[in-house]
């Protein structure tokens, strides 16, 4: 499996608007789901080992991160039909298992992820209170492997968004598997 590793990205942008389906039946919009100081939207998969290492870490951060007003929601954009595992019965599934304190919703026409530029698993943006996007980058430098006590970077960094609008200009870019984008 090849790890690819988000472009270098022009912060600033605005947040785009979704409409999804969530992992408990229900449909939910960016105003759903966006935190007084901002948001962290998180394209995620069941199937890739990089979000497994850190789904844990997942529901910790964004427990921590919604003390500070961050809001939060993952979005799953893979094609099941390529990608068995992520189909939305094994969402429901990965949901449970981690205890995520947040939506996670499909994305099954992969336009959010093309309004997002997302291009793996995982891969994360963080926005401050009005939606303007101030990180982008990885969770932490855990990669596939459990390292306890490194540094937070997406919490220190929505942390910061949150207490002064801005984030660090030093963002490493997240690392993960391949969208596997529909094919006509």
């Amino acid at each position: 499996m090849p790890a690819l590793e988000t472009p270098p990205v022009k912060l600033g942008w605005k947040a785009a608007n979704f409409r999804l389906k969530g992992t408990d039946g229900k449909l939910y919009s960016i105003s759903d789901v966006k935190g007084a100081k901002g948001l962290v939207v998180m394209f995620i998969s069941n199937h890739c080992p990089f979000v497994q290492a850190v789904a844990g870490k997942l529901t910790h951060d964004m427990k921590e991160l919604a003390a500070f007003g961050i809001g939060s929601v993952a979005i799953m954009s893979n094609d099941p039909s390529a990608s068995p595992d992520d189909s939305y019965p094994n969402m429901i599934r990965f949901q449970r298992k981690y205890g995520f304190p947040f939506p996670y919703l499909i994305d099954e026409t992969q336009k959010v992820a093309r309004a997002y530029d997302a291009v793996c698993t995982p891969d994360f943006f963080g926005f401050d209170a009005g939606l303007t996007l101030r990180y982008r980058g990885r969770l932490d430098s855990s990669g596939m492997k459990q390292v306890e006590g490194g540094k937070r970077e997406l919490f220190e960094a929505m942390k910061q968004v949150a207490e002064t609008g801005a984030a660090p200009s030093m963002q490493m870019p997240s690392i993960g598997c391949s969208i596997k984008w529909r094919t006509a």
